[in-house]
């Protein structure tokens, strides 16, 4: 048996592994389509909040997306091993929020967008996930 059928011969056992990072069902209330219960993290920003909670975010670099409710900034590294290290740290983060953002990365460049689709804005997720993100660029951004 050559090495090719000994690897295809495991492929029913790594089926079987179940998804661990799939979705789970979320039970709505009767026909809203909303989860029950408020979530403050999921709710839009209202108009006190957004004063608050962007403000810093906007003077750390942070700009307002035209043409709809999203926050975003730019990041420049040294490398693309530096710019994909950070990518990884914020999938971590986003991963562990379920919130995750808009990315686009070219070799040292990661543009990143936030909005909370569920709600159709921004809320209080992109603000935490905002911040975190700063926190990881750190000193490795140019």
């Amino acid at each position: 048996m050559g090495p090719l059928c000994r690897a295809v011969s495991f492929l029913p056992l790594l089926m079987a592994v179940p998804q661990q990072h799939q979705r789970r069902p979320t039970v709505t209330a009767a026909g809203s389509g909303r989860a029950p219960g408020p979530d403050a993290k999921r709710m839009k920003l209202s108009d006190d909040e957004r004063t608050e909670k962007l403000e810093p975010l906007l003077k750390a670099g942070w700009s307002k997306t035209d043409g709809r409710d999203a926050i975003e900034k730019k990041f420049q590294f040294k490398d693309f091993n530096q710019a994909w290290g950070f990518m990884s740290r914020v999938a971590l983060k986003a991963e562990k929020m379920d919130h995750h953002p808009e990315w686009f990365n070219v070799y040292n460049r990661v543009d990143i967008t936030l909005s909370t689709h569920d709600c159709g804005g921004l809320s209080g997720k992109d603000v935490t996930l905002a911040s975190f993100i700063d926190s990881v660029a750190g000193s490795g951004t140019q």
